[in-house]
């Protein structure tokens, strides 16, 4: 980023400014504090951070092996290990700098009630937003993931939407038959505001024992290699979006500036950066000089003036 550039990063997102769109993913960075022991890594260049998962009561996550690398991606199964959302709040946010970016809570539950109560507990916080992380079992209803059924994600939307004025951003799986249907039944049930999309699902297997070398069997699988359904997700939802002005986090296997860029142009208002950070923890800023550069070329004074600014063929 240069001074003499005539353009700005900066995005409003559900009201909340971002001085970047880049947006680091949840369970990637811990509860944000991991990446300020990185030399050279900043909380400015990202415009937020999502915190790791986090339930009503303390978990232990999953048994070994959590994470394993694939053909352009990565298999994780960690389980939504945390400390429980009591302690997140009385203990960890403290220590956060609200005065260098925005933070994201990420709420994850087993039932409606625990999504509610987690949320509840974070609205009485100094949280900037909350994202409810909708691709989990609901216990009650047989093991159903509360992401692939709409009916379910509304009920998990209302129930949040009723105990916080925060923003919520409903972070959407892409393991179900119609994500915009999804979409546009969270946003009558209250969301601000979209992740798109969640990890999809896969597994590794050692051929020599026979077994998953996941040990939950199966994870969820992220990185280069699930972006070409993200930036297809992201434009479907942006369709049921873009008339509510409804913005979008877009993620999935971003790397370098030009994917950032895809995800905008798709109708994504902000980018997320997840698996990149595992090998490169530097990347943002490198990214962040891509968009400003394409900004300058392409004359344009803002971020959003890209959104949504796909053209498609003719058919």
């Amino acid at each position: 980023m240069t001074t003499e550039s005539a353009s700005s990063l900066a995005v409003d997102f559900c009201g909340l400014d971002f001085h970047t769109p880049l947006v680091l993913l949840s369970g990637c960075v811990g509860f944000g504090e991991e990446y300020t022991r990185v030399k050279g890594f900043s909380n400015r260049d990202a415009g937020a951070v999502c915190l790791k998962g986090t339930t009503l009561e303390a978990r232990p996550g999953n048994p070994p092996h959590r994470v394993c690398e694939t053909a352009n991606g990565m298999l994780n199964a960690i389980g939504l290990q945390n400390p429980g959302v009591e302690r997140v709040v009385t203990e960890i946010l403290p220590r956060l700098d609200f005065s260098e970016t925005r933070f994201i809570a990420n709420v994850s539950g087993s039932s409606v009630e625990e999504y509610r109560e987690v949320t509840r507990r974070f609205d009485d916080s100094p949280i900037d937003a909350i994202e409810i992380n909708i691709s989990c079992p609901n216990v009650k209803e047989g093991g159903v993931t509360f992401g692939n059924d709409p009916d379910m994600s509304a009920r998990v939307v209302e129930a949040c939407r009723a105990v916080t004025r925060k923003p919520l951003i409903t972070k959407l799986s892409p393991n179900q038959t119609d994500i915009a249907e999804n979409a546009r039944r969270c946003i009558e049930a209250g969301s601000d505001a979209f992740s798109v999309i969640n990890t999809l699902m896969g597994m590794a297997i050692d051929a020599e024992s026979r077994t998953p070398i996941i040990g939950n069997n199966q994870g969820g699988l992220s990185g280069p290699a699930i972006k070409p359904v993200a930036l297809l997700k992201v434009h479907q939802v942006y369709q049921v979006c873009r008339d509510h002005g409804i913005p979008i986090i877009g993620q999935g296997g971003v790397c370098s500036a030009e994917d950032a860029l895809e995800f905008l142009i798709a109708g994504a208002s902000a980018v997320g950066i997840g698996t990149a950070l595992f090998y490169d923890p530097l990347v943002c800023r490198k990214i962040n000089l891509g968009i400003q550069e394409y900004l300058d070329r392409h004359g344009l004074a803002t971020v959003g003036q890209l959104t949504g600014t796909l053209r498609l063929h003719e058919r």
